[in-house]
């Protein structure tokens, strides 16, 4: 578990994310910028300078991820999916599908992630691309969390790396969708995706982050709850 950072003020959180990382457009999806680390150690080590702790999240929010690219380009080019509706996006990281969602007219974003780092960057990334979302530093797919936000569309990217996170990420969506949610999954194939639960929509061949994703392209699916 994450050491405790409430006492830690917003301001403080977004200059963190503006001295460690470089607003610039995010590739497949050139039309949002965010702020991007180029390195993870190295960001992930400052951070915890900075902060005064160690043991903090690793820093997921500085970087976009492929899944999130693939879901996000799928959303700008397929505005139907988000226009008026209420969006929420869980495990949002940067906020780039959050931030995709409200570039296709979504009435209303909530973007949620347990770092409050990454609240911070979604903020700024918000404002980058003058659109709004509400980010919010809640833990909501498990028990320990608040409830789960009404809304429309459920949106999640990259977040099936670790067996208990994507067994506790899939009972939340198959749940959302059973309050009436559409779902919407961004996932290159990562060892703990529920493929049997899942039905592909469309697959995009992805620019990687070859130093974090381990190749230079990752084809990267978007996919749906099975009915």
């Amino acid at each position: 578990m994450a050491p405790e950072r409430g006492a830690q003020p917003q301001s403080a959180l977004l200059e963190i994310v503006r001295a460690n990382t470089r607003l610039a457009a995010v590739p497949l999806v050139p039309e949002i910028r965010i702020h991007q680390a180029s390195e993870p150690i190295g960001l992930w080590e400052g951070t915890e300078r900075a902060i005064g702790v160690t043991g903090l999240d690793p820093p997921f929010w500085a970087f976009a991820w492929a899944g999130g690219r693939a879901l996000a380009r799928y959303i700008l080019d397929h505005p139907e999916a988000a226009r008026g509706l209420l969006v929420a996006d869980i495990a949002s990281g940067s906020g780039l599908v959050a931030i995709a969602a409200a570039k296709a007219g979504a009435a209303v974003v909530t973007a949620y992630d347990v770092d409050p780092l990454a609240a911070a960057a979604m903020t700024l990334n918000a404002r980058a691309n003058g659109v709004t979302i509400t980010a919010v530093t809640d833990d909501i797919i498990t028990d320990s969390g608040t409830s789960a936000p009404e809304a429309d569309v459920v949106l999640v990217a990259d977040a099936f790396y670790e067996r208990d996170l994507a067994s506790e990420v899939t009972r939340f969506l198959e749940q959302a969708r059973a309050r009436g949610s559409a779902v919407l999954v961004g996932d290159f194939g990562r060892k703990y995706l529920p493929r049997d639960r899942l039905e592909a929509v469309a697959t995009y061949a992805v620019p990687g982050l070859l130093v974090l994703e381990g190749s230079e392209v990752k084809h990267t699916t978007v996919w749906t709850l099975r009915s």
